[in-house]
This record gives structure tokens, C-alpha cells and sequence, in this order.
């Protein structure tokens, strides 16, 4: 059956988020090293660890779990908008969660300071706001694509925040013709009704649509659970371990069309 239309992930797949957090990170561990003397990809990593035992401990993390907000977004979100209420937990948490993530990350380095903590919580947030990251090929192969299929972002997250990012590259969104976030939505992938939700809205069948991400427990697991066909990116040559095995793998954009031509000619 002839495929009509490619929903994408967003993070990581479209957008170089895991780079853009990188980058927040080294800048920030480098504005400490002014200070005091430590080592920057030590201090990352304390930040990180400490980062994410915070987060998990949080009452809303569940919540953030089921949409799909990782505990580094948390360090620059500001969770502004959502209906639910875990959004206004949010809000209030993150200022405290910024700080706190970074002076216990100092403290992990033997180094006591409130202040500097809380400096570089907020340097953090606004380095990392400033890198707005696309992969090289991302223009090109939408630019191809939108001449043939409808194309539907679909991405995990808090409205604010992803907005924010589609913002930051105002070329990406008119691309699509819809744009669905989980926190909109109320569920995130891989929720089976966050599919459904968007092929109601392309107005197809599970085998006239492809889902492309770089997520197996999301992208590939949700997909696979509508029995839509599914496009694994996988830049970094992960090995592919466990339960999910995605319909097909790809290391690049620019491999889409190619796969979609064997799909049609199958």
C-alpha cells in the first residue's frame, strides 16, 4: 500500500537536542572552572546524576514520565503552559530544581557555594536556550518529502518548551501540516491514542503512514503498537538490544525515501 504520510519525532531526530544540552553543559562547567578550580566533564556528570535523582524524586515525575520530559529540559524549562495541573508543580519546582541540581553538583566536587549554584542553574537555561541545533540534512529532506506526503511532527514533551524549540528554527514548522505535542495532548508517546490522534488527523490507516525517530521506547514501540511501519535513526550505531525491533533502520535522513520506495515496491 502506497505510503501518504511521515510522522516525525522531533528531538533528536529533526532537531540536535542531545548536542544543544552538550554544548549548555560544557559552557556552564566552564563559567565554574572561572571559579574554582574542577574538573568541567566531572562536574557534568555530577550535575547530571544529581539532576536526575532530583527530578525522579519529584511528586509530578510520574507525570512527566507518561508526556515525556527528561530531567536535563527540566533545567531550562519554564513549563508556562499545559492544562494539567503537574504543569503548575512544574513551574514552581524548576527555579529551586535549576539551583539545587548545580550546587549539589559543586558539593559532589568538594566545593560549597550557594550562589554560584544558582548562577550557573539560570547560565545553564539561557545557554541552553540559545542553541537551537538542526542536523545538516534536515531542510534538505523535508524539502523532498513535502512535495510527495503529509508530514505530522509528533513529539513528546511540555507545549511551552517544544514551541519554544520549533521557535528557535521558525523554518521547521510550516513544513508540517500538523504538529502534535504530548502535553497538549494529555498522554505522550507511546501511547497507542497519541497515534491514533494523529493518523484521525492525517485521515489514514496505520499502513499508509511511517513514523521516523530515533527512539526505540517510544517512536518505535508506539508506532509498532497501531501497527504502523517504523523508521529507527540511529546516527550513532547503537546496537539494537531487547524486545523492539523497528521495521527498518536508517543512520540518516537521506535514507527515507529510499526505504519508502522498497516499502511501495513490496
Amino acid at each position: 500500500m502506497a505510503i501518504k504520510a511521515i510522522l516525525f519525532d522531533l528531538d533528536d531526530t529533526l532537531l540536535w537536542d542531545e548536542r544543544s544540552v552538550k554544548e549548555a553543559f560544557q559552557a556552564t562547567c566552564e563559567e565554574a572552572a572561572k571559579h574554582y578550580e574542577v574538573d568541567t566533564e566531572r562536574l557534568e556528570a555530577a550535575v547530571r546524576s544529581e539532576a536526575r535523582a532530583i527530578y525522579e524524586a519529584f511528586e509530578a515525575f510520574p507525570f512527566t514520565k507518561m508526556i515525556g520530559i527528561n530531567p536535563f529540559e527540566g533545567l531550562w524549562a519554564k513549563f508556562a503552559e499545559g492544562k494539567q495541573e503537574e504543569f503548575r508543580k512544574l513551574q514552581s519546582f524548576v527555579p529551586l530544581y535549576r539551583k539545587e541540581a548545580w550546587t549539589r553538583g559543586l558539593r559532589a566536587m568538594g566545593i560549597e557555594d550557594e550562589e554560584l549554584g544558582y548562577k550557573l542553574g539560570e547560565m545553564f537555561a539561557a545557554e541552553r536556550r540559545s542553541r537551537p541545533i538542526v542536523y545538516e540534512e534536515t531542510f534538505e529532506v523535508l524539502d523532498q518529502l513535502k512535495e510527495k506526503y503529509k508530514l505530522l511532527l509528533l513529539t513528546n514533551g511540555s507545549p511551552d518548551l517544544q514551541q519554544e524549540k520549533l521557535a528557535g528554527v521558525p523554518e521547521l514548522a510550516p513544513y508540517f501540516d500538523h504538529i502534535i505535542i504530548s502535553g497538549d495532548f494529555g498522554q505522550g508517546k507511546p501511547a497507542p491514542s497519541i497515534f491514533e490522534h494523529a493518523m484521525s488527523l492525517l485521515e489514514i490507516t496505520a499502513e499508509e503512514g511511517v513514523m521516523v525517530g530515533d527512539k526505540l521506547t517510544t517512536d518505535i514501540q508506539g508506532s509498532h503498537a497501531v501497527g504502523m511501519r517504523n523508521m529507527w535513526i540511529n546516527r550513532h550505531g547503537m546496537p539494537l538490544t531487547g524486545d523492539i525491533v523497528p521495521s527498518h533502520e536508517i543512520v540518516s535522513l537521506r535514507d527515507i525515501q529510499k526505504v519508502i520506495d522498497s516499502l511501495e515496491e513490496a
